[in-house]
């Protein structure tokens, strides 16, 4: 069975709506700035993508991302989000042509369900906050990656303010990151996944 994937960029106090301003892509080192996307961040996400042959997205970030990422040179995720398969959570039609991109429409839950039916690898979601939003609250998300910088930000959306009711998570893994961040992976509680950590087993990279 396919897992959708959700994977965001995150301030420590949950903001989610600037990734820039958590890791700006240009650092002065002469000033005090949060720190850049280091290797190990890159390396993760990497490792990530690679096992994704699909991503849901809404709407709202089809349209946003179909603009940037043709003409974009960051790498790996330009190659990646510009060729992998497309389902945007929409009710119209698309105005851009974007790869390989089709609308799904209807109930999340059948969406989901659907998407994850058909053969495939994992299902990513990247971005798309008010999507992610909504397949946190129905209990949709298999596994959940955070990319979390050493920063507090007071400005933006925060990803878990959706939630109605307490949601119990298992932690995968936690590494951190030479320049202070942290990426961590969650799954549902009472998730059967064979890399989960035992007790007394430290997590690793």
């Amino acid at each position: 069975m396919r897992r959708i994937v959700l994977y965001t960029i995150t301030s420590l106090d949950g903001s989610v709506d600037d990734p820039t301003r958590c890791f700006p892509p240009d650092v002065d080192p002469d000033k005090p700035q949060p720190p850049t996307f280091d290797d190990v961040l890159i390396e993760r996400e990497t490792a990530l993508i690679e096992r994704q042959d699909a991503v849901l997205l809404g709407r709202h970030m089809y349209d946003e991302w179909s603009r940037y990422w043709p003409t974009s040179d960051e790498q790996p995720f330009a190659d990646f989000i510009n060729g992998v398969k497309k389902y945007v959570v929409t009710s119209s039609p698309l105005t851009t042509q974007w790869g390989d991109a089709e609308v799904v429409q209807g109930p999340l839950a059948d969406v989901v369900r659907d998407v994850k039916a058909l053969p495939g690898n994992d299902i990513g979601v990247h971005g798309s906050i008010e999507l992610a939003r909504s397949l946190l609250a129905e209990g949709l998300v298999d596994e959940l990656h955070l990319a979390v910088a050493p920063v507090l930000d007071p400005e933006g959306r925060r990803l878990f303010d959706c939630l109605a009711e307490l949601q119990r998570l298992t932690l995968v893994s936690a590494t951190p990151t030479p320049t202070g961040a942290l990426w961590l992976v969650y799954r549902p509680a009472g998730s059967t996944a064979e890399d989960r950590p035992r007790p007394g087993v430290p997590l690793t990279r």
